[in-house]
């Protein structure tokens, strides 16, 4: 008997879930809550895991998982940019997909308690973040001061609007949110999210502070410069990497960045670790 593959065989088959309800968040975003149509209970997952979403004859595509981790749903909040999320986006309530997962290492909420956290998130990149602010939120008592800064591309491309509006609202957390073009019913920040970062607005200690940050490339690049200058060490900066991800455990070498390979070591890195790599394009 092989082993190792017998082992793997239960990631490795899609099992069918219901579509519960489908819910646009902007233009080109939309979210499903799922639920399993065998009967039985959705997967345990890690804030910042994702899973691999299935369209019999049409394909499969990684997707971060962005609900509550304590629902009893399972949310994904998907961009339609090419073929396999096109066919997604004209699903409807009632349908049925195939789920394989949960895959990958996630933030490190556990590993953060008793820290200041900043949340940095750029575009889509909120969607897998969100899991790990519901959990920050469910357990506020455990952690320090935390902050959540969001940007998009214009007001009509900000995600989880009226969430962010709600957290913004409470006492015990610091949000902001900026714009790179804005009109003229937009009253906040414009500008780029990494300017968002100023101890002087809201203060934190770099040394007893980690950070998640998600979102494009660029973004992220410069949002690590940021808070190195800020004095946050390496280790206790977290980014979550984006490759074509294909069998999602490792195999097949689509997300490999220089030794690491995305799906398995990944997505969520500590800078430290990806660091070195981070920065060569043709890795």
């Amino acid at each position: 008997m092989n082993t190792a593959a017998t082992d793997l065989a239960p990631s490795m088959l899609p099992r069918p879930f219901r579509i519960t309800r489908v819910r646009r968040e902007v233009s080109d975003v939309f979210s499903w809550e799922l639920e399993p149509a065998d009967g039985g209970l959705p997967p345990a997952y890690v804030p910042g895991q994702f899973n691999m979403l299935y369209l019999h004859g049409v394909g499969e595509v990684p997707i971060s998982i962005s609900g509550d981790p304590s629902g009893e749903t399972l949310v994904h909040t998907v961009r339609a940019v090419g073929a396999v999320t096109e066919v997604m986006r004209k699903l409807g309530k009632g349908d049925e997909i195939g789920v394989r997962g949960p895959f990958g290492v996630g933030w490190p909420v556990a590993e953060a308690e008793g820290n200041d956290l900043l949340i940095v998130a750029g575009g889509l990149g909120l969607a897998p973040l969100r899991p790990a602010i519901y959990h920050v939120l469910a357990n506020r008592a455990r952690y320090g001061s935390v902050a959540i800064y969001y940007g998009a591309r214009t007001p009509a491309d900000i995600l989880f609007r009226k969430e962010l509006e709600r957290w913004r609202g409470r006492f015990d957390l610091f949000v902001e949110a900026t714009v790179d073009a804005a009109d003229i019913r937009w009253a906040g920040r414009v500008g780029v999210v990494p300017k968002l970062i100023d101890p002087r607005r809201h203060s934190f200690d770099p040394d007893n502070s980690v950070a998640m940050i998600c979102g494009p490339e660029i973004m992220m690049r410069f949002t690590v410069s940021a808070l190195q200058a800020h004095g946050v060490p390496d280790q206790r900066l977290f980014v979550s990497m984006e490759r074509n991800m294909h069998c999602a455990i490792g195999l097949c070498g689509h997300c490999q960045l220089g030794p690491e390979f995305i799906c398995k070591d990944g997505p969520v890195f500590s800078f430290d670790r990806i660091g070195p790599v981070f920065h060569a394009r043709e890795l």
